[in-house]
Formats: structure tokens, sequence, C-alpha cells
């Protein structure tokens, strides 16, 4: 990322633009991740550079819905710097609260793309910094909204994330806590919910697997909620090849506590 250390923010820009990838249905990955580890690296090798990595990344991530809609180019440019945000979260303790300030915010967004970075930025914060992060949120679930609760779900049942067995316990008590609000709202016709509602489809298996002893015991516990919501997580995570392919005895027994063979 020469541009990045030029410090000509409209050559970056312009760059970044051009190179997004999004005439097609994908975004450059590549490219996003190099941002990244950039920005990462840029803000670890000199403190004062932070402040101006912070403020360009910031200035990416406000661009508006307006300005950069849906996979417009310059919708690009947001996700970029969702993503750099997150990575100067992880260069020190210190940062980490001011990044998942930003991450709510963009957790929020009316476009997938930005909310799914913010997802993966809380993914990076959760490698390097995981007690502050899990910390913070916890209030993202207990205070949160539903897009919120959804980019902590996505972000803990990340493949890498759940190889630690602490981390992989502070995710199976966020789904808890996230299911516990589900199950008390009031409120399940948004979109919002709804999606949140598609990925905790997928992403409690990907949990339970990781520690299927706790795992297994909390899966049989709220398949007895008398919740159609709740049953329809339930249900969807049991046919994951994550639970099904590699202890199906368990799965039958749990789909037969919800009348499901």
């Amino acid at each position: 990322m020469d541009l990045l250390s030029s410090g000509d923010a409209g050559d970056l820009a312009a760059y970044l633009a051009a190179e997004s990838s999004l005439a097609g249905p994908r975004t450059n990955q590549d490219l996003t991740e190099a941002f990244a580890k950039a920005v990462r690296e840029f803000a670890a090798a000199d403190p004062e550079d932070r402040r101006i990595l912070r403020d360009l990344c910031v200035e990416l991530a406000c661009i508006s819905p307006e300005d950069a809609p849906t996979d417009d180019p310059h919708e690009f440019l947001s996700v970029c710097g969702v993503r750099g945000i997150a990575a100067m979260g992880t260069v020190s303790p210190g940062c980490v609260k001011a990044a998942l300030r930003k991450l709510a915010e963009s957790a929020d967004d009316p476009r997938w793309r930005i909310r799914d970075a913010a997802a993966i930025g809380l993914k990076d914060l959760l490698a390097r910094h995981r007690d502050v992060t899990v910390s913070e949120l916890n209030g993202w679930v207990e205070g949160g909204s539903w897009s919120a609760m959804r980019a902590v779900a996505a972000g803990v049942a990340d493949a890498d994330v759940l190889r630690e067995p602490d981390l992989a316990e502070a995710a199976l008590r966020l789904h808890r806590k996230i299911l516990i609000r589900v199950y008390t709202a009031g409120e399940r016709e948004s979109e919002d919910f709804h999606a949140l509602r598609k990925t905790l489809g997928c992403t409690l298996s990907r949990v339970v697997a990781a520690i299927p002893s706790s795992g297994f015991e909390y899966l049989q516990q709220v398949s007895t909620l008398d919740d159609q919501e709740i049953r329809w997580i339930v249900r969807e995570n049991l046919k994951d090849n994550h639970l099904a392919g590699h202890y199906p005895e368990t799965v039958r027994h749990i789909q037969a506590q919800i009348g499901e063979r």
C-alpha cells in the first residue's frame, strides 16, 4: 500500500474505488486485507502517525450511503475505512474502545457490506485484545440494536476466534444473552431483527461445535422453549454439518425434543 505511505488521501481514495471490483458482486477482499494490514503496520511502527491514520480511516468510514450507495465503487472506501478503524484498535489496548465505538456505528449502517466489515473488525479485535473487547461486546448485546447483536454473533463465531477456548466460552455466553433478547423481544417484524435471526441460524452451531459439552447442554435447554423464533434458530443450527455430521445422535435427540425428525 504505497499510496498509504504517500499521504495523498485523494489518490488513495481514487485507487481504492478503481480497484474495488464493485462492478461485480464481490469486493476486492485482497485489497481490503492489504489496506487493514498496512494501517496496522504503520500505526504500530510510528505512534505519531496514528492520529493521521485514524482521521483517514474515520473519514473513509463516514462516507454516507447517499454519497456511496450499495454497489457503488465508493462504498468500498467505507469498507476499507471500517476495517482500518479495527486495525487501529488492534495496535494497543488503549485504542480498542475508540475503535469499538466507531464499529458500533458501522454495525447499524444500512449497507450490508459496511455491517459485515464491522463484524470482521470485531474478529480482529478479539484476536488481539480479547478481554476489553468481550467486555465491551457485552454492552452491545445488553443495550444495543439488532444490527449490533448481529455483528457480535458473526464476529465471535469466526473459526479463528473459536480456536481459543476462553473466546469460545465467551462466544457462547454472548449468544446466550442475544437469545434472551430475542426471546423477550416484543418487536420481531423489522428487517434488522430478521437479519439477526438469519445470522443466529448458522453462528450458534459453530460455537457449539467449538465447545460441545457446554454447547449442547445449552442447545438442549433452549430447545425446550415454546417460542417459534428460538425453535427455528435451533432447527437451523442442527442442520449444520458442524453438528449433524459429527454428533448425529445428540442432534437427533434434540430434534426429537422440538418435534422434528
